[in-house]
């Protein structure tokens, strides 16, 4: 089995995190998000796992590095793979050509999930979706009567199905899906302006290939500071039973901790009251502050605020008189 992951987007809807941190590079709960989307879909394919193919933008040797021992320490083999354009679904998968072989699954890194996660051998393919209120921004699926996907729309101005097509997909046949995938590109087949990777998926199914909906209990989206937020809150509550979330060269001094909260190594909170649904990275400091559902990466400083739904980035400083910010990396805010 080979995983793809797609995920060079400029992640525009998270700036200012996204300007100098790449979006499935934001840290939840000391973990990059793109880090629990391979792991949790390793888990579930287990021994199978073959290649985890990357699909990135620029972003320096040191993450291409730390992508590549990800998928070595899950028991596979790790490949880099560049989109210099944002050319579409479509696009980005087939920049992992040489990955498209035998059964494959493909994920793209701003959406992390909970499933019941099951690779149905009678069909061509799985297509992961959630009901979702406005579909309208969104890929979706119609269905038959026995439960066969007969429709692929993308982003429906009129209402055809409220099903999102969440970014996770599994494919029998890798090999066929980059055919497809190449006839797009071969034959300028765009919609909207991209190559559409539910073009693909429709062109299958006219082929008589049969594509099933695999349903998510749990969809949890990172386009946005929100959502991120939200999201770490989320992953907090699922992982406090399995992963360690204190680290032990992490201090607490005069504090109140209301779980679920992270502090990661080296990570200082003082006279603080902190939590639930907190994520402090590595060296961190917080002091003389109340926090909820706030997520702060690494090697920052907040003094003196009662903080909600916040994002603070790296190496970022803010003090006193804040309720709810954004704050990207290398910034400073002061009342």
């Amino acid at each position: 089995m080979n995983i793809i992951i797609p995920m060079a987007g400029r992640g525009s809807r998270l700036r200012p995190h996204t300007l100098t941190t790449p979006k499935p590079l934001i840290s939840i709960a000391g973990k990059p998000i793109v880090q629990r989307l391979v792991e949790d879909i390793a888990a579930i394919v287990g021994d199978q796992l073959n290649q985890v193919a990357y699909v990135v933008g620029d972003f320096g040797a040191e993450v291409e590095r730390d992508l590549l021992d990800v998928a070595t320490r899950l028991g596979g083999r790790g490949s880099i793979h560049y989109q210099e354009k944002a050319l579409g679904t479509a696009h980005a998968v087939l920049c992992a050509a040489e990955a498209l072989e035998g059964p494959v699954v493909v994920a793209f890194a701003d959406t992390l999930f909970r499933a019941d996660f099951r690779l149905d051998d009678k069909a061509d393919g799985v297509i992961w979706v959630k009901s979702v209120e406005d579909p309208r921004a969104f890929g979706v699926i119609k269905l038959d009567e026995a439960g066969h996907i007969t429709d692929f729309v993308e982003k429906p101005q009129e209402f055809v199905s409220d099903l999102a097509i969440i970014g996770i997909y599994y494919f029998k046949d890798g090999a066929r899906l980059r055919r497809e995938l190449q006839y797009l590109i071969d034959n300028n087949i765009q919609e909207k302006g991209e190559y559409q990777l539910t073009n693909a998926l429709e062109n299958m199914k006219r082929d008589g290939m049969v594509f099933v909906p695999g349903e998510v209990d749990d969809w949890m989206d990172c386009g946005n500071k929100d959502n991120t937020v939200d999201t770490a809150v989320r992953i907090l509550g699922y992982v406090q039973t399995t992963e360690a979330l204190h680290h032990p060269s992490a201090v607490v001094e005069n504090s109140t901790l209301v779980p679920p909260v992270y502090l990661g190594p080296g990570a200082v909170v003082r006279n603080s009251t902190v939590g639930p649904g907190v994520c402090i990275g590595q060296g961190t400091t917080v002091e003389n502050a109340t926090l909820q559902h706030t997520v702060i990466q690494n090697n920052s400083v907040v003094s003196g605020v009662v903080l909600n739904r916040s994002m603070i980035g790296n190496h970022a400083r803010l003090e006193g008189g804040f309720t709810s910010v954004s704050l990207g990396d290398y910034s400073q805010l002061d009342a």
